[in-house]
C-alpha cells in the first residue's frame, strides 16, 4: 500500500510540474504578445528602422565610392561574406553592407536605390505617428522616378554596354529596356522615355509646359514674320533689277574703250629690243604685248641719262582686299553663329567641323606691314645700261642677237635673248663670269634655253632690291580666291606676280641654304599662309625645333593648332630624345587613318573627309573627321646628327606613305651634305628650295643642278617642283608681325587641350629579355601610380585610367613599366595585378634604384 500511495504521489507531481510548464509558455506568449501590441512598439520598431536606414544610406555611398574607384571586388561579393568576411572590401558597412548594396543595385533599381532610403523614411515617419501629407502621391512618385532612372541608365548600357552602367541601372531597367528594343527598337524606346519624361511631371505634379509652347508659338511667329519679309525683299530687288537693266544699256565698243587705259596700267613692264635694218628698237610692252613705249637705236645708241622709276603698279588682281569683304562677312555673320551651332547637330545638315569652335574668327592682315615707302622700282636707266652691257659683252664673244626683252622683278631683272640662227648656247652659258664682270653685278644666273620658250634667260640683280610684303601676298587674289587643300603663298616671281602652291600635292617640303639666307622666314611665311587659310579643325601642326628659339613663337596656339603626344609638357618639340617617340606616334597615326579609310573603302583623306561631311560614315569605332598635321622640322642636320638611322627610318616611311592620309613634312637644314640629307630624304621629298649655298656642290646636292650658289641672299631662292625650278623672292614677315598674330589666335576660344598623338609603340624586346627601365624613359605618371597602387592594394590597367583621366594606351604602358620596376606582379587575365610592395619606403627605394641606373 506504501508504494502504492508513493507512485500516486509521483504522478500527480508529474502533472503538476507539466501544467506548470504550460502555464509559464502561455505566460511567453502572452507576454510577446502584450509587447507588439503596446503603444511603445512602433517607436521602438522606428528606433531600429531609422538606424537601419543610415546603415543603408552609408553602405550604398560607400558601395558607389569604391566602385568607381576600382577598389570593390565584384566577383566575391557573395552569400558566403555574410560568414566569413574579408578585409579587402571597402564599404563602410562591412562585408554585410557591400553585399546589401550589391544585391539592391544590381538585381533592382542600380543607382536609383536610394529611393529605398525615401520609402524607408516615410515609414520611420509613419512609425512615429507623424502624418505625412500626400503619402501615397509620395510613394508612387518614389517609385515612378527609381523606375525612370534605372530605365534610362539601363538604355545607355544597351548602346554602350560597359559594366559600370549595368550596375547604375539595375536588372529592372536593364531588363525592360531590353524588351522595349526587341519591340519597338531603340529609337522607339528612347522615344518612350522621352515621352515617360514629359508625362510623369504631368500626372504626378500638374505641370502644364505653357512656357515652352508659348516660346514655342513666338519662334513660329517670328519665323513667319521673317520668310514674309525675305519674300517681299526679294520681290522688290528684282524690281529694281529690272530698271536698271534698261537704264544702263550702253554699246559694248564703248565700254571696253573707258577700261583699257584702266587696264593697262596693272602689268609689269616688259622692254623688249628688236634689230630691224641695222637699227635696233628697244619698247616697253605689258605682260599682254601692249606697247607702253618705244624708242629707236642705232648701231651705237647714246646713252640714255634719264634717271625716272618705271610707272609699275600692281596688278589689279593683287590690289584686292579682303578685309572688305570676306572678313566684313565673317563679322556681320556672327550674330548668327549660336544658331548654326544649334542647327549642326541635325542630321540632315551636313557636318561642319568648325562649329566645335563656332566663334573662331580668321585673323586679319591688320597686324602685317606693308613697308610702303622701302621699295623703290626698277629704274629706266639701269634697265637701257644693263641692256646695253649685256649686248655689247656678247659682240665682242661674235654672239649676234636678234631680239632682247626685260622683265623687271622684286629682286633680278630677267633678260631674255634670242640669239641669231648658228649661235651655240652652250657658247652663250660659258659667258656668264664674263657678262657679270661687265654688269659689275653680285652674280648672274643663265638659264639656257627656258623652258617652254625658245629664248636664253640671263638673271640680273637689281641695284637696290625690293621688300615682299607678307601682307600683300596674303591679301592678292591668287591667295584668297585659291582652292588647294594646303595653299601656301612664299613670294613674288621674277615678273612680280604672287607664286601660290598646294603642299598637299607637293606632297612633303625641303627646305635647306647656309646660314643667315632666310630659312626661317621661308618656314614663317609657310605657316603663316596655312594660318590664314585653314581652320583649327583643319589643321594641326607638330613643330620640332631642336634650336629652341626659332619655332617657340607658335606655343601659344597649343590649344588651336597643335599636336603633341599626352604627358609632353611642351607643345614645341625642343628636346630631341622626344622626336623618335613623336615621329613613331605619328607612323601609328598613319597606320590608324589607314585602316580607317580601308573600312569605308577610300583612297585619300580628301575622299574620306567628303563622305564624313556628308554624313555617310558614322562617328563609330574610331572613325571621325580627319585634319591635316603638318610636321615642321627646323634643324634636321642636328637629329640626324644625334639619332641617325633611327630618326631617318620613321621620317622616310611618313614620307613613302603619309601622303594619302594628310600627314605632310617640312624639313630644313642649314647643311646640305650627303649625310644629312641622303639617298633615301631625297627620293622622298620631290619639292625643294633653296636658298643661298656656298658652293655649286651643295646646290646639286639640293636641287641636284646648279644654281644655288648664284643667288644673291636675304631671302633669294629657288624652288624645284614637278621638275620645274622657279626663281622667287620670299616673302617677309618680321617676328613682330608673327607675335600678333599668334596673340590673335590665341586670346580666341580654343579646345580643351591640344590635339592628342597616340602613344608611340614600345620597342620590341626578345623572348625571354627583360626590358631594362634605365634604357626607357618613365612616364611622368609612373611614381604617382605607384603610390596609388600601394594604397589601394590593388593594381588594374582600367583603374588607373579611370583614376588618372588618361588613355588606355598610356595606362598599360606604366603598368608594364611598373612590373618591370617590381611594383606589381604580372598579368593574371582578367584578375587584377598583385601589388608586391605595401609601403612607400619601398617605392623610395626602388625610385633611388631607377635615377642610379639612369644617371
Amino acid at each position: 500500500m506504501a508504494a502504492r500511495g508513493a507512485k500516486a504521489k509521483k504522478k500527480n507531481s508529474t502533472k503538476q510540474s507539466k501544467s506548470a510548464t504550460s502555464q509559464k509558455s502561455f505566460n511567453l506568449f502572452a507576454l510577446i504578445k502584450k509587447g507588439v501590441t503596446s503603444e511603445q512598439f512602433p517607436r521602438v520598431v522606428a528606433v531600429f528602422l531609422a538606424l537601419f536606414t543610415v546603415f543603408c544610406c552609408l553602405a550604398f555611398v560607400s558601395f558607389f565610392v569604391s566602385l568607381f574607384a576600382g577598389h570593390v571586388r565584384l566577383d566575391t561579393l557573395t552569400a558566403s561574406l555574410l560568414i566569413y568576411g574579408e578585409r579587402d572590401i571597402y564599404n563602410w558597412g562591412g562585408s554585410f553592407g557591400a553585399f546589401l548594396a550589391f544585391i539592391s543595385t544590381k538585381y533592382t533599381f542600380g543607382l536609383a536605390s536610394f529611393g529605398y532610403l525615401i520609402l524607408l523614411s516615410l515609414a520611420v515617419l509613419r512609425l512615429f505617428a507623424v502624418k505625412v501629407k500626400l503619402l501615397a502621391k509620395w510613394i508612387v512618385s518614389t517609385v515612378l522616378i527609381m523606375l525612370w532612372f534605372s530605365c534610362v541608365f539601363g538604355y545607355f548600357y544597351v548602346l554602350i554596354g560597359s559594366s559600370d552602367l549595368e550596375y547604375l541601372a539595375g536588372q529592372v531597367g536593364v531588363g525592360l529596356d531590353v524588351a522595349l528594343c526587341s519591340v519597338i527598337g531603340k529609337v522607339g524606346c528612347a522615344l518612350f522615355l522621352v515621352a515617360f519624361t514629359i508625362v510623369t511631371p504631368m500626372i504626378l505634379f500638374g505641370v502644364r509646359y505653357t512656357a515652352a509652347i508659348n516660346g514655342t508659338k513666338h519662334l513660329a511667329n517670328q519665323a513667319f514674320e521673317g520668310m514674309s519679309k525675305l519674300t517681299s525683299k526679294k520681290q522688290d530687288e528684282e524690281l529694281e533689277d529690272y530698271d536698271e537693266d534698261e537704264e544702263d544699256e550702253k554699246p559694248e565698243n564703248e565700254e571696253e574703250d573707258e577700261e583699257k587705259p584702266q587696264h593697262e596700267e596693272f602689268f609689269s613692264p616688259k622692254l623688249q629690243e628688236s634689230v630691224d635694218e641695222g637699227k635696233i628698237t628697244f619698247t616697253i610692252k605689258d605682260s599682254e604685248g601692249n606697247i607702253i613705249s618705244q624708242e629707236t637705236f642705232g648701231e651705237d645708241p647714246e646713252p640714255v641719262q634719264e634717271d625716272e622709276p618705271l610707272q609699275q603698279l600692281e596688278p589689279e588682281a593683287e590690289d584686292f582686299n579682303p578685309e572688305a569683304e570676306e572678313f566684313e562677312e565673317e563679322k556681320s555673320s556672327s550674330d548668327g553663329e549660336a544658331e548654326e551651332a544649334r542647327m549642326h547637330f541635325t542630321i540632315d545638315e551636313p557636318y561642319d567641323p568648325k562649329l566645335d569652335l563656332p566663334h573662331f574668327q580668321m585673323p586679319n592682315t591688320d597686324m602685317l606691314l606693308d613697308y610702303e615707302g622701302k621699295n623703290q622700282e626698277v629704274s629706266k636707266a639701269e634697265l637701257f645700261a644693263n641692256n646695253e652691257k649685256i649686248k655689247k659683252t656678247l659682240s665682242n664673244y661674235g654672239i649676234d642677237i636678234t631680239s632682247i626683252e626685260a622683265t623687271p622683278g622684286p629682286t633680278v631683272t630677267l633678260y631674255e635673248i634670242v640669239p641669231a640662227p648658228g649661235v651655240r648656247i652652250s657658247k652663250i652659258k660659258g659667258l656668264s663670269d664674263d657678262i657679270a664682270l661687265s654688269l659689275a653685278a653680285l652674280g648672274i644666273r643663265i638659264i639656257a634655253p627656258i623652258p617652254g620658250k625658245g629664248t636664253i634667260g640671263i638673271e640680273v640683280p637689281n641695284a637696290k632690291p625690293q621688300i615682299v610684303p607678307m601682307k600683300q601676298m596674303i591679301n592678292s587674289s591668287a591667295f584668297q580666291t585659291s582652292t588647294a587643300e594646303l595653299p601656301i603663298v612664299l613670294g613674288k616671281t621674277v615678273d612680280n606676280q604672287p607664286f601660290v602652291t598646294d603642299l598637299a600635292k607637293a606632297p612633303h617640303l625641303l627646305v635647306a641654304g647656309a646660314t643667315g639666307t632666310g630659312k626661317s622666314v621661308g618656314l614663317n611665311a609657310i605657316v603663316s599662309s596655312l594660318l590664314y587659310k585653314k581652320h583649327p579643325a583643319e589643321l594641326k601642326f607638330v613643330f620640332v625645333d631642336p634650336k629652341k628659339v626659332e619655332l617657340s613663337l607658335y606655343s601659344k596656339l597649343e590649344r588651336h593648332y597643335l599636336a603633341k603626344i599626352p604627358g609632353d609638357k611642351d607643345p614645341v618639340i625642343t628636346d630631341v630624345s622626344q622626336v623618335l617617340d613623336t615621329l613613331n606616334s605619328l607612323c601609328s597615326l598613319m597606320d590608324t587613318r589607314y585602316e580607317l579609310l580601308k573600312d569605308v573603302q577610300c583612297k585619300k583623306i580628301t575622299e574620306y573627309n567628303a563622305k564624313f561631311l556628308a554624313r555617310k560614315i558614322a562617328p563609330v569605332d574610331g572613325h571621325g573627321y580627319m585634319p591635316y598635321i603638318v610636321v615642321v622640322v627646323d634643324e634636321f642636320a642636328d637629329l640626324m646628327m644625334t639619332a641617325g638611322k633611327k630618326i631617318e627610318q620613321p621620317i622616310c616611311r611618313i614620307a613613302q606613305l603619309a601622303r594619302a592620309v594628310g600627314i605632310h613634312l617640312i624639313i630644313a637644314t642649314q647643311r646640305p651634305s650627303v649625310q644629312v640629307i641622303t639617298g633615301t630624304i631625297k627620293a622622298n621629298f620631290p619639292a625643294r628650295i633653296a636658298f643661298k649655298t656656298t658652293s655649286a656642290v651643295d646646290s646639286k646636292i639640293i636641287l641636284d643642278a646648279i644654281g644655288a650658289d648664284k643667288l644673291i641672299g636675304r631671302g633669294d631662292m629657288l624652288i624645284s617642283l614637278s621638275s620645274k625650278t622657279t626663281r622667287l623672292q620670299c616673302a617677309l614677315i618680321d617676328t613682330e608681325e608673327i607675335e600678333a598674330l599668334v596673340d590673335q589666335i590665341a586670346e580666341q576660344d580654343g579646345y580643351l587641350d591640344c590635339y592628342e598623338l597616340p602613344e608611340p609603340p614600345e620597342e620590341e624586346v626578345e623572348a625571354g629579355e627583360k626590358q631594362d627601365l634605365s634604357s626607357t624613359k618613365l612616364d611622368s605618371l609612373f611614381e604617382d601610380a605607384a603610390v596609388f597602387f600601394i594604397d589601394s592594394q590593388y593594381g588594374s590597367t582600367s583603374t588607373l585610367q579611370r583614376h588618372f583621366a588618361i588613355g588606355y594606351n598610356r595606362a598599360g604602358k606604366i603598368v608594364d613599366q611598373l612590373e618591370r620596376a617590381g611594383v606589381v606582379g604580372p598579368s593574371n587575365g582578367s584578375k587584377p595585378r598583385q601589388v608586391l610592395i605595401r609601403s612607400k619606403m619601398e617605392l623610395d627605394e626602388i625610385m633611388a634604384r631607377l635615377s642610379q641606373r639612369n644617371n
